[in-house]
């Protein structure tokens, strides 16, 4: 029954004193920690984002990018999310990795990244992630998957003497501008361990602890 599936966490705790006062030092140490146990996928997000009509959507995307202004990832301009995030540019990230039993929430603004950032980072991915931007309409309603090979097929002949390919003009990056991070430690018994970043006024970030 799923009603009765439960882990107990008991790997690791955190205390106020574990962390580093900036927390993209924090997150750095983090996720460096997940990437050398070989998690899937480490920087696989949930990135949430608000309608028209105040409904929430999220989805999983890859984080491509971080420092101390914010979590970089790229997307089409014109799909569902990239249109939500230029309607209304609140967004909050989260990733989970439980076989560390960790989690890191995040929320703040999006702002597109600069075309020129954009098309250096388009143009380093392999050719077929390009040719795979060029050749989907995300989150458009097609008919089949047949149109999708069909485009990437005729892509894959126009350019096929080229090294890599122009960047859509609706294709880029969005930075993410945090005001609040928290890191969640699972622990035994439910009594988890939250400890939280929110950006003050000054530019500083209060440190506190929340209940789980």
């Amino acid at each position: 029954m799923i009603q009765d599936l439960r882990e107990n966490y008991d790997l690791a705790k955190l205390e106020r004193e574990d962390l580093n006062y900036d927390p993209f030092v924090q997150f750095k140490n983090w996720f460096d920690y997940a990437v050398s146990k070989e998690v899937t996928e480490p920087n696989a997000m949930t990135v949430a984002t608000v309608t028209a009509d105040g409904r929430p959507s999220a989805r999983i995307v890859l984080l491509k990018g971080f420092d101390e202004k914010g979590f970089v990832f790229y997307t089409n301009y014109n799909s569902l999310k990239g249109q939500e995030l230029q309607q209304n540019p609140n967004t909050a990230l989260v990733f989970c990795w439980l076989d560390l039993h960790k989690q890191i929430r995040i929320e703040g603004k999006v702002q597109k990244l600069s075309p020129q950032q954009s098309t250096e980072y388009f143009q380093s991915r392999p050719k077929g992630s390009q040719i795979g931007a060029w050749a989907s309409p995300q989150s458009s309603v097609i008919k089949n998957r047949d149109i999708l090979e069909e485009n990437t097929e005729a892509l894959k002949a126009q350019y096929a003497d080229a090294k890599k390919l122009p960047r859509p003009e609706n294709w880029g990056g969005f930075l993410v501008k945090p005001t609040m991070i928290e890191f969640w430690q699972g622990r035994t018994s439910r009594l988890h361990d939250r400890l939280r970043y929110t950006l003050e006024e000054s530019g500083g970030w209060k440190i506190e602890r929340l209940a789980p």
